[in-house]
Formats: structure tokens, C-alpha cells, sequence
């Protein structure tokens, strides 16, 4: 497990590293007395054992993180906090978990522990480029913001100026041209194997990016239809959808790597891919449901809420979801160790339902997760009959099925 490991001992004295581990990227316990295997062996004098814990940890460690050690019966339990004052070295060197493992960090990695000990980001950093201009956010803020120029006092009200460093790396992002990677996208035909169109958007404002990924949806998933005598834009996909999909990669991407946002269009669905996992200190389960509390990029975002581009921090993921409430198919969030992909299919409606599709979804909408024996008690269906409606939901991808054998539960998508 990724915070928990198990030693037998403590001779060996490689659990520094997991030390290391537990302090820069999250709270951990070690238990010693235990194999790996989970049999229980114990140690033989668990308070002297206490000491030397003690010391070794207050000795190798530097800094010194927050820490805590129990006696339960022949075990000794050490918690591990994580601290604010990272990297937290031993020997000199930083390591992170990975699954069960304990690794050392690489260059990059330790970079970013060092900014996030010292409570700096990357686009706080000064720029390397220092001639920079913004005649694409001047006249973005002339027209939304009503400024009259856009001058030195302003740029530092926006955060991306300071008299004693200069511009800093997000005011880089936001100049008219930069050195950063930008967004990348193919568009697919029947498969991928059939690449109809390329374009790379890069070494520009992120706004004007964000511009050209929005014509190129527009050309694509977007149509004409006359009804009687009026002219409507039909949508394949949520415009409101996509764009806060790309609004939300650039404002939560890293930036400290050379790879680009990657936007691939299918006939059926869009897949947007960024860089960077979630920030630290976020749950997988809080960005899926929308409670982005923690902003990798806060100067970038704010920008882009003075711009109007995105509403309010942290309601992407729910403004997407929003922008689908009445869709057959739903959008799709993937979290990855370094990066995070989000599919947005394109548009079906819900389709006409049978009294007993009807029945079943409304007892899973009351219910949220059900076994089968549970519906058919609650539906008056029989085995049969409930196995097929189940079937056919599942198919107009309207129920999910969860686990497998007897522990398979349903529940609406």
C-alpha cells in the first residue's frame, strides 16, 4: 500500500527512505514487526526500539518532519506526517512512494519540492524572457474589463509584475509570444490509424490557444439547421463543455515540462489530455466531484476569471457536467500519476424508455447502488425479465454494473 508499509525490523534502516516519502508527499504509517507477508513476528524490546527510532529518525533527517510512535503490544507504529518545510532529505536525497515502492525522486521532481517548501509555484518564478508584450491581454481587458491601457500598475495588480524580480513566468504565458509548449491537436477519421488534420498551437498567448482550439471545435462539431424560417447551431458536443475543458487544462496543467496539451478529435468524442496529475494534497475523489480547493496555477486562473473565461474556481468538472444533464452519454475523468484526461462524447438524447427501463431507473435514482435480487423486490420484476431491462440499460449506457459474480450492484450512470 501506498501509505502503509510493513518491516520486520528496523536493522536495515532503508524505511528512511519511506521516512523521506511519507513526509514530502503525504501522511504514512510503518509498522515494524511485521513481514511483508503480514505475519506478525514482533520485536523483542519495543521501548528500546522506541529510542533508537527515535534518534535515527532525528539524526539521518533533514529537516526533522513531524512525527509519532506507538507501542501495541510487541509492534511499534510509526506515523510519518506530511511537512511544509520539503524536501525532506535523507541522506541527502528526497524519495517519493510509487504503489508499494520507495523511490528516489528525479531533478524535476525535487525542483517542485523545493518551491513548494519555499510556498512558491512555477508561474511565480521570474521569467528568463523579460521582453515581453501583451498587446492580446491589453485588448482583451480594454474590452471586458473597461481599462483605458493596460500599464505597469495593472500588471501588478494581476500579479505578473514586481518592481524587484520583473515578469514572472505567467506573464510569459499570457505575453504575445512565448517559449512554451501549447496545445496539440489531431483530428481522427474512422480510427487512428486515419489522421485527417494536424495543427499545434504553441509559442503564443494561452488565451489566443485557447481561441484557435475553440474555431477548430466550432469547424467540427458544430453545424447549420433551418427550422421553418430559422437558422440554428446545432452542437455535437457542448460548446460550453469543451471550452472549459481547455480552460481548465491550462489553468491546472504544470508547466515545468516540454509536453503539450493534447486534444484528440474523434467522430464520436473528444479526448483532452494535460500534463501533471492532481496537485498535491488533492483526492482523486474531490476533483471528480468538483471540490478543486487547491489551484496549481492561481495567477493563470485569476486572469482568466477577470476575462470571464472561467466562472469560478474549482466548478469546471461541474459546468461540464452541467452542460451534459440531459445527455445519454456522460463525460468521462481519467486521473493519471502525470496527467489527467477528460472525454467528452458527443451528444445523444435519452432515448424512449419501456415502463419497466422507467421503473428500474427510478428505484437506482432513490437508491444509488443496488444488487439485482434489490431491484427485482423493489420493481416486482422476476430474474428474467429484471436481466434483460438491465441488459438494455446498460447498452443505452444509462446503468452501470459494478463488480462481478455475486457482488455485482448496478447503479445510474
Amino acid at each position: 500500500m501506498k501509505t502503509l508499509e510493513y518491516k520486520e525490523n528496523m536493522q536495515s534502516g532503508t524505511f528512511m527512505k519511506t521516512v523521506s516519502a511519507y513526509a514530502n508527499y503525504g501522511d504514512g504509517q510503518i509498522i515494524f514487526g511485521v513481514r511483508d507477508n503480514g505475519e506478525v513476528v514482533g520485536i523483542d524490546d519495543p521501548v528500546t526500539a522506541c529510542l533508537n527510532l527515535e534518534n535515527k529518525i532525528n539524526d539521518s533527517m533533514n529537516p526533522v518532519p513531524e512525527y509519532s510512535i506507538e507501542i501495541e503490544e510487541s509492534l511499534v507504529k510509526l506515523y510519518v506526517y506530511e511537512g511544509k518545510y520539503k524536501p525532506y532529505l535523507y541522506k541527502g536525497k528526497a524519495y517519493r512512494r510509487n504503489d508499494s515502492a520507495t523511490i528516489e525522486v528525479g531533478r524535476l521532481e525535487y525542483n517542485r519540492l523545493v518551491l513548494e517548501g519555499r510556498d512558491q509555484s512555477f508561474e511565480e518564478l521570474t521569467s528568463e524572457e523579460q521582453d515581453l508584450s501583451f498587446h492580446d491581454l491589453e485588448q482583451r481587458l480594454i474590452r471586458i474589463m473597461g481599462i483605458q491601457e493596460l500599464n505597469k500598475d495593472i500588471l501588478k495588480t494581476l500579479e505578473l509584475f514586481t518592481d524587484a524580480y520583473g515578469f514572472n513566468n505567467a506573464a510569459a504565458l499570457l505575453a504575445d509570444q512565448n517559449v512554451f509548449p501549447g496545445i496539440d491537436i489531431i483530428r481522427f477519421g474512422k480510427d487512428i490509424d486515419e489522421i485527417m488534420e494536424r495543427k499545434t498551437f504553441e509559442n503564443r498567448s494561452i488565451l489566443q490557444e485557447l481561441d484557435y482550439c475553440m474555431e477548430m471545435f466550432r469547424t467540427y462539431y458544430q453545424y447549420e439547421k433551418i427550422e421553418e424560417t430559422e437558422r440554428k447551431i446545432v452542437e455535437k458536443i457542448p460548446e460550453k463543455a469543451f471550452r472549459e475543458a481547455i480552460a481548465n487544462a491550462l489553468v491546472h496543467r504544470v508547466w515545468d515540462i516540454r509536453a503539450a496539451i493534447k486534444v484528440s478529435m474523434y467522430e464520436d468524442r473528444i479526448e483532452i489530455s494535460s500534463p501533471g496529475g492532481l496537485p498535491a494534497g488533492m483526492g482523486k475523489e474531490e476533483y471528480l466531484h468538483g471540490q478543486i480547493s487547491i489551484l496549481r496555477n492561481p495567477i493563470i486562473g485569476n486572469v482568466f476569471f477577470r476575462l470571464k473565461i472561467i466562472e469560478k474556481f474549482g466548478t469546471g468538472i461541474m459546468r461540464i457536467n452541467y452542460a451534459y444533464e440531459d445527455a445519454l452519454c456522460k463525460p468521462d475523468y481519467q486521473v493519471f500519476e502525470n496527467s489527467i484526461k477528460v472525454v467528452l462524447p458527443v451528444i445523444e438524447k435519452k432515448p424512449n424508455l419501456t415502463i419497466e427501463e422507467k421503473n428500474i431507473l427510478d428505484v437506482l435514482k432513490r437508491e444509488a447502488v443496488l444488487t439485482r435480487k434489490q431491484i427485482e423486490k423493489q420493481t416486482s420484476l422476476g430474474k428474467d425479465k429484471s436481466i434483460r431491462v438491465l441488459n438494455s440499460l446498460i447498452e443505452k449506457k444509462m446503468v452501470e454494473k459494478l463488480g462481478a459474480g455475486r457482488g455485482v450492484k448496478y447503479r445510474c450512470r
